[in-house]
């Protein structure tokens, strides 16, 4: 069962990873980037935490009501750091912008989240005072995390918001 995220404000984050262009439909792709991030991880020095990142940058002016699995937008796995003054060769940085973030809890395993996200843009983000801020999105998986085919897997899922113009 999901429940109203907490809303709070996020300072500015640097990332290291490796990024793609993909959609929805192709699945692969992002376990390809996840197979080719994992075993180099340990090259990124200045780590802030042992968090893995998923983040979803989507083309500006997205309509999710138009979303779609052909849908293209950019696919990062990263881990937060300290400063991206070392950043390791094949790689790039990223900076999170700070703004406004409402974070849900995803149970389950990865096969299920279309459930959540439909819930998070059809459902909560319409009938709520915000909107989706054209920022990066991403899931954060903890240091435990059980991987994405274990059925009590859990993960943030972070939406990046912003309030709409009439509240």
């Amino acid at each position: 069962m999901l429940i109203d995220p907490k809303i709070i404000k996020l300072e500015a984050k640097t990332m290291i990873g490796m990024s793609i262009t993909t959609s929805q439909s192709q699945v692969e792709h992002s376990q390809v980037l996840w197979s080719s991030f994992m075993p180099r991880k340990k090259e990124i020095v200045d780590l802030l935490d042992h968090n893995l990142y998923s983040i979803q940058i989507y083309p500006s002016g997205i309509d999710f009501g138009k979303f779609n699995p052909q849908t293209p937008f950019q696919k990062w796995t990263a881990v937060e750091v300290k400063s991206s003054n070392t950043v390791p060769k094949g790689m790039k940085s990223l900076n999170i912008p700070k703004g406004e973030y409402a974070i849900f809890i995803h149970h389950g395993p990865a096969r299920s989240f279309p459930k959540t996200a439909q819930y998070i843009f059809g459902m909560w983000l319409p009938n709520s005072i915000y909107e989706f801020d054209n920022r990066p999105q991403f899931e954060v998986m903890a240091p435990d995390y059980l991987g994405p085919e274990h059925e009590d897997a859990q993960e943030e899922v972070w939406i990046p918001i912003k309030r709409k113009a009439n509240y």
